[in-house]
This record gives C-alpha cells, sequence and structure tokens, in this order.
C-alpha cells in the first residue's frame, strides 16, 4: 500500500467483486475517452472493440496475470493502472488512468511510485509503456519519472514508447 496526500495506491484489493465494478467503471472511460481522441466515434461500452469489451466486463480474467493497482479517496476508486507480469526482466506499464474530476492531485504519480516498488520487488530490470502522442501531458508525466522514448515495439501510428530502468 501507498500513500501521498489522501490518496491510497492498493493492489486490486483481494479482487473482490464490489472493486470489479469501480475498476470496470475506471477501464471504461478510459477505452471511451482513447477512442474519441482517436477520432472514433464510440459513445458506449458496447461500441467498443471485443479486447476492450473483455477488459471491462471481466477484468479478472483480462488481467490474470498482472498486477492491478487502484488509487482511492476514501472508500472510492478514483485512478487505476495495470502492470503486466514481469518477462525476461521487464514489465510494461498499461491502463493508468485517473478520473478527471481528481486530476492534478498526484493520482498519477501516485500509482506509478506503487507500481515501480512492486516492479522492483519483483526483480524487474525494465519498465516499458506506450502512450499516444496526443497525450502531451502524461508524456511529460514520464520523462520527469525517468522515461525516455525508445523505438517502437508496437506499429500503431502515433504511439510512442518510452522505458525506464528500475
Amino acid at each position: 500500500m501507498t500513500e501521498q496526500g489522501g490518496i491510497v495506491v492498493v493492489p486490486w484489493p483481494g479482487r473482490r467483486l464490489s472493486a470489479r465494478e469501480e475498476l470496470a467503471g475506471l477501464l471504461a472511460a478510459y477505452h471511451l475517452a482513447t477512442e474519441a481522441e482517436k477520432g472514433e466515434a464510440v459513445t458506449d461500452v458496447d461500441a467498443l472493440p471485443d479486447r476492450y469489451r473483455a477488459e471491462i466486463s471481466d477484468p479478472g480474467t483480462a488481467f490474470a496475470e498482472d498486477a492491478v493497482l487502484l488509487a482511492l479517496v476514501g472508500d472510492t476508486a478514483v485512478g487505476c493502472l495495470v502492470m503486466t507480469a514481469p518477462a525476461d526482466g521487464r514489465s510494461e506499464v498499461k491502463r493508468l488512468w485517473t478520473d478527471p474530476s481528481v486530476r492534478g492531485r498526484g493520482i498519477a504519480s501516485t500509482l506509478l511510485a506503487a507500481a515501480f516498488e512492486q516492479a522492483a520487488e519483483s526483480g524487474v530490470k525494465t519498465e516499458r509503456l506506450s502512450v499516444w502522442n496526443w497525450r502531451t501531458g502524461a508524456i511529460a508525466l514520464y520523462e520527469r519519472l525517468g522515461f525516455a522514448v525508445v523505438p517502437s515495439w508496437d506499429a500503431r501510428d502515433r504511439l510512442v514508447c518510452m522505458q525506464r530502468a528500475v
């Protein structure tokens, strides 16, 4: 557990069902916002690609091997982050999202700090992530935390790949 300024980051608590709904809501918001930013006309979860709907409908299965962190303010989940299971000394940060109504309070930084701590404890040597190039605020945050742009491992246009040593 990590705590900073009233923000508590916990592993998806026992993957309990009540937190599943909160996580699903955060994931839905993340995917809907991303599709809108791409210019896709997606108005609800049912119109999302299958792989994203699967994450939202059953995050326990979608992220069975991964670490899922939730940021809580009080009893309310306001952010999430998925860190893939370590492979070949590295792990990938995915699905970092904070509720827009609480941005600017350090939630993303707190989630990332908790993920980095967990990665180090798991023997991970390199953290990596990909981010859309229009998310300039996120890119600036990642650079402040030691991430650097690296050659892409993903062929999608406008995707920036970054990594840092743990």
